[in-house]
């Protein structure tokens, strides 16, 4: 029999496809209305911290380095009063088998699609995350297809984006190239349904449980290599599983009082899934055109229930420009001698700021690097940024208007950071259930509660001030 794969009739077996690429029915977790039990999602479907460390341990991923960046605090505090500025840390991610923490995920993944007897994997993905499923898939015999936006309609491709397909490529993956717009998980769903392949999203309990190994070997190495725990952790969030389990992965290790703060690059008023303004944009992730929305409403991802909640453990959103990240790659490899990618220096580029904000005996931890290659580098992204009519100078960058304007800061006491409303982002979360029902019960309440980080009674806030 043919099978119907018209738009209509794919997105209407998505639930079945999904079950069947993941071995899991997500209807076990489900409560009453719109509450599921995450908890129990991420026990039942996950592994212990324990078995993870040694599967990735296996697989060549975790045990990597933490690193003082002693030039960039000391940068830092030119810009303080004395007695502020903050040590500056990075957890250096980019020592794993495919350059970024996103082998945590994919190894996890990977090895429980071998376990469960898949001959392959399919990840929907622009990102690193395709090259770490695709070096894991390698090392352990699995077929590997990664699906990525990578053109505008005329053809043109971002050079970040086309640099990782490269590199998926090398790693022996066969990569679908598509255009920018809603296709994208239409194409993916065709894809798993036609191979039997397991979907190695990045939105599984096993993607998410994968990070977990990062946050518990923070408080470890720490503990060990300098005496005391992080003040503050800086995390880079886009879908929000780099802080999910990270956080998770601090409190599993008994570490309850560091701050996790998340970074974006601000992209406002610049439409993701838009032909005209995908290449006006310099980063492919990490932005607030995946962060502010998976956060307010985290099940838009690829699977039934996502396991990237980043709202239940942030405790503090800011936003970062353009340029000045472009600013902080390079100063971190001219005065550190790192050379790194843009998404962990999206997240150095905010700790440069908060850093000045602390005391000069605390510490702010970045945690995670990531490779960097030809077409991630600073130079390729800003030609690129030119020859699509973006204007780039030297100068304040508050003045950056996203797509039309990179703003290099004309000194280092320019970068700033600017907060994000976490109290919008829940209220925004409220009203998206809201859109679904009017009414919830108590176990609704609670849900909802844990879902923004709050008590029952701030649910009930929210609701009557957004009914009013």
């Amino acid at each position: 029999m043919t099978t119907n794969n018209s738009y209509e009739a794919v997105m209407s077996r998505r639930g079945d496809i999904m079950e069947e690429s993941l071995k899991i029915d997500f209807k076990d977790f489900e409560l009453e209305g719109i509450a599921f039990d995450y908890e129990r999602m991420m026990s039942e479907a996950g592994y212990s911290i324990d078995e993870m460390i040694d599967i990735q341990t296996k697989l060549g991923v975790g045990n990597t380095p933490i690193v003082e960046l002693s030039n960039l605090t000391n940068l830092a505090r030119k810009y303080v009063p004395k007695g502020k500025g903050a040590r500056i840390f990075v957890k250096d991610e980019a020592a794993n088998a495919s350059g970024s923490f996103k082998d945590r995920r994919a190894a996890i993944s990977c090895y429980h699609a071998k376990k469960l007897g898949y001959k392959g994997v399919v990840t929907a993905t622009s990102g690193n995350y395709g090259a770490a499923v695709a070096s894991h898939a390698a090392k352990l015999g699995l077929k590997c297809i990664v699906v990525q936006e990578c053109f505008d309609s005329k053809g043109v491709g971002q050079p970040e984006i086309v640099e990782k397909a490269r590199k998926c490529e090398a790693l022996g993956a066969e990569v679908v190239q598509l255009t920018v717009g809603p296709e994208l998980f239409y194409e993916f769903l065709k894809v798993v349904e036609k191979t039997g392949y397991f979907n190695a999203s990045l939105y599984t309990p096993f993607g998410i449980a994968g990070v977990e190994t990062l946050g518990y070997e923070i408080v470890k190495q720490f503990d060990k290599e300098v005496g005391k725990q992080p003040d503050v952790v800086v995390a880079t969030n886009a879908g929000g599983g780099n802080l999910t389990g990270t956080a998770r992965g601090l409190r599993k290790a008994g570490n309850t009082t560091t701050k996790v703060v998340a970074a974006s690059v601000d992209l406002s008023g610049l439409h993701m899934a838009s032909d005209n303004d995908f290449n006006r944009k310099s980063f492919t992730t990490g932005h607030t055109g995946f962060g502010v929305p998976f956060s307010t409403w985290p099940d838009r991802s690829d699977v039934p229930r996502s396991a990237a909640r980043p709202l239940r453990y942030m405790d503090r959103y800011v936003m970062i420009r353009q340029g000045e990240v472009f600013f902080i790659t390079e100063a971190l490899a001219n005065l550190e001698g790192l050379e790194k990618g843009p998404a962990g220096n999206t997240s150095l580029a905010a700790a440069f700021v908060l850093a000045q904000e602390m005391n000069e005996d605390e510490i702010i931890l970045v945690q995670e690097t990531e490779y960097t290659g030809a077409g991630k580098s600073v130079q390729p992204q800003l030609s690129f940024a030119r020859s699509n009519g973006v204007e780039i100078y030297f100068g304040d960058p508050s003045e950056e208007v996203p797509g039309k304007s990179i703003v290099l800061p004309e000194h280092p006491s320019k970068i700033t950071v600017r907060d994000i409303d976490l109290g919008r982002l829940r209220q925004s979360l409220i009203k998206n259930a809201l859109k679904q029902k009017q009414e919830f019960s108590d176990a609704e309440l609670t849900y909802l509660a844990e879902e923004i980080n709050g008590t029952v009674d701030d649910v009930k806030s929210i609701i009557n001030e957004l009914k009013k």
